[in-house]
Parts: structure tokens; C-alpha cells; sequence
């Protein structure tokens, strides 16, 4: 059994309307979920089972919608955790950190997802991102550049490489 904890206010989008999400993500799973409402989600099945399932729960917490999370579940996605109290101290300065990874209208974000084909999501203290093993590292890398205070144009000069790196990577697979 393994027992991870989400924030109470994401309960609900773990449980879906009527348990139905639930249900969906512990056939997905092959486990069973019990989860009371301070957030304690106990996954309980066989230990593979549980231990990724394990990580979607807390793809779920730290704000990805679950189809978003069960990516998870396929050997080729990984799950990227950013703590950003390990970069600032102060409320103030996390926020600034957030805004600039979101960018203004959440363009920052989307040039992100778009350019290497990650999932990130700033939600409370954290910035998660669900990515093909292959990308997580240019996508993780763009959000420590941010927290490091890099320019936009800097970072998003670096993402262009990224793509260009990986359509080059798909090309070179296809002629092998």
C-alpha cells in the first residue's frame, strides 16, 4: 500500500463528479483508491501498480487535469517535481518566479508546451511537468532558466534549438 497526499482542494478533481473519475483512473491503474477528504489517497493493488500509480496521484495533486497524469503510466513519460520554496524564501518572491514562468497571459507556458511537447503546471509552491523521457530534461531546463532569471528570449532561443534537436532526432530514427 502506498499513501500519497494531495491538497484538499484537489480531491475533487481526483474524484470527478459522482466518484466516476475515480473509478476511471483506478481501472486505468489496476489499483484501488481510497481517499478521505484531507487528501490522504491510500493506492493500494500490486506493487508495480502501485508504485506508478503513485505518481499520477501526484501528477493529479500538483494540479495536471488526469488525462494529463496518465501519460504516466506509459514507460516513455516521466514526471518532473519543482519545489520552489528551494528557490526563494518569501511569498513575493515565489510569485515573481511563477509569473515569469507563466509569462504574461500564460504565453511563457504555452511556448514551453508547444516548442517541446511538455505539460507544465505551476500550481501552489510547485512547477510539475509531464513529458516524453526524451524532452523532460528541455523542458525542466527551461523552467530552472527562468527561476535562474534568464530572459524570455533566452529561454525561448533555447527551446527553438530544443525543437530543432528533436525533429532532427525523428528524422535520423525514421532513416535507421
Amino acid at each position: 500500500m502506498q499513501i500519497v497526499k494531495i491538497p484538499h482542494e484537489r480531491v475533487a478533481a481526483l474524484l470527478g463528479t459522482s466518484g466516476e473519475t475515480k473509478e476511471y483512473l483506478e481501472r486505468r491503474m489496476k489499483v484501488s483508491l481510497n481517499v478521505d477528504s484531507d487528501g490522504a489517497v491510500e493506492i493500494i493493488g500490486d506493487s508495480v501498480d502501485e508504485f506508478i500509480g503513485k505518481d499520477v496521484i501526484k501528477a493529479i495533486g500538483r494540479g495536471f487535469e488526469p488525462a494529463i497524469a496518465l501519460k504516466l503510466l506509459s514507460d516513455d513519460y516521466g514526471l518532473k517535481i519543482i519545489d520552489l520554496r528551494d528557490y526563494s524564501g518569501s511569498d513575493k518572491g515565489r510569485a515573481r518566479i511563477k509569473g515569469r514562468i507563466i509569462g504574461e497571459k500564460g504565453r511563457t507556458l504555452e511556448i514551453i508546451n508547444e516548442e517541446v511537447g511538455a505539460n507544465v503546471v505551476v500550481y501552489g509552491h510547485t512547477v510539475s511537468v509531464i513529458s516524453r523521457l526524451e524532452t523532460l530534461d528541455y523542458a525542466t531546463t527551461a523552467v530552472f532558466k527562468l527561476i535562474e532569471g534568464a530572459k524570455h528570449a533566452t529561454v525561448y532561443s533555447y527551446l527553438e534549438k530544443c525543437r530543432r534537436k528533436i525533429k532532427e532526432d525523428e528524422i535520423g530514427r525514421l532513416f535507421r
